[in-house]
């Protein structure tokens, strides 16, 4: 047979930023296939030695030739709009895994969700059993795709993987670092006021969703993020020293709404701490970027 139906195959939902490092950490012995209802990124896949395939997951009948084309799929695709009376769902997972039941189920999936669907913790650290409590309608919808992601494994006998992500970051990733925000003077709390944050290096995220495509059990949840223990601000100030910039001005949190942008209060109004053992003991993942430290002072071709 041609060598390029011997190669395995994954099938990659999603393929933006985080999807291109991933492609790059399977490397040329994998034959990447990548959806995308963009035909202005055929050329760019393509040049990334990715084959492309046009499908769109908000129309189930072009997703159709999905089954059965990939032993591996990892599912990078964010949930659709608020939908009004479906506010809670996320359709794009239902119709993709729809697709995937029609003929010879995938061996592995991973599914990238958000360490948000745990909801406030109030600083506690949050290990992968503890009862979500999505609080925006965002995680919410992550945490029906979590659900939806589940049922598949156990009635296909797809070894699925979900990772919880927190906030990804990269020196060559759009908006990847906190360089804009320090420039443009974006107030964080202080510190009496101030939230936990979890950070994840992008090239370490790729990592931890190949380790989970050969090596995640059944239906198991991972944080996936790095060592750091960092409040908000800490995180500001450790930037900013980096980079040799002011510091962020701290506000009280009363005060907030009235100066800061509705989505970033809503990362403020929650705290936690991940616990991201089991991504280490059971993935075997070795952080190359354990702390935003070594992350923000990154060269950009690092990995």
């Amino acid at each position: 047979m041609p060598s390029r139906f011997r190669r395995p195959r994954v099938l990659v939902i999603g393929c933006g930023d985080v999807g291109l490092r991933v492609a790059r950490q399977l490397g040329p012995r994998v034959r990447v296939i990548a959806l995308t209802s963009s035909p202005g990124r055929v050329g760019q896949l393509r040049s990334r030695g990715i084959t492309p395939l046009q499908g769109n997951l908000d129309a189930p009948r072009s997703l159709a030739r999905l089954a059965g084309l990939a032993e591996r799929v990892v599912h990078l695709a964010p949930p659709g709009a608020d939908l009004g009376g479906c506010w809670w769902r996320d359709l794009r997972s239902q119709a993709l895994l729809r697709a995937l039941r029609l003929r010879s189920p995938p061996f592995a999936l991973v599914y990238a969700s958000t360490s948000g669907v745990y909801g406030d913790c109030q600083g506690a650290l949050v290990g992968e059993n503890r009862l979500p409590r999505p609080q925006t309608p965002r995680a919410q919808r992550r945490l029906d795709a979590e659900r939806q992601v589940r049922f598949f494994g156990r009635g296909t006998g797809a070894r699925a993987s979900i990772l919880r992500i927190p906030g990804i970051y990269a020196a060559d990733r759009a908006g990847g670092t906190p360089r804009e925000r320090l420039l443009k003077g974006t107030p964080v709390l202080r510190a009496e006021d101030d939230v936990y944050t979890n950070h994840v290096h992008a090239d370490d995220l790729a990592r931890m969703v190949v380790a989970a495509l050969w090596r995640g059990r059944p239906q198991r949840v991972y944080n996936a993020s790095d060592d750091s223990r960092l409040k908000m601000g800490e995180y500001f100030d450790l930037a900013a020293g980096l980079y040799g910039l002011a510091p962020p001005p701290r506000i009280a949190r009363d005060t907030a709404q009235d100066r800061l942008p509705l989505v970033l209060l809503s990362f403020m109004g929650e705290s936690r701490r991940l616990d991201n053992a089991r991504i280490k003991h059971e993935l075997r993942v070795r952080l190359l970027f354990p702390t935003p430290k070594e992350g923000l002072q990154a060269p950009r071709d690092a990995a």
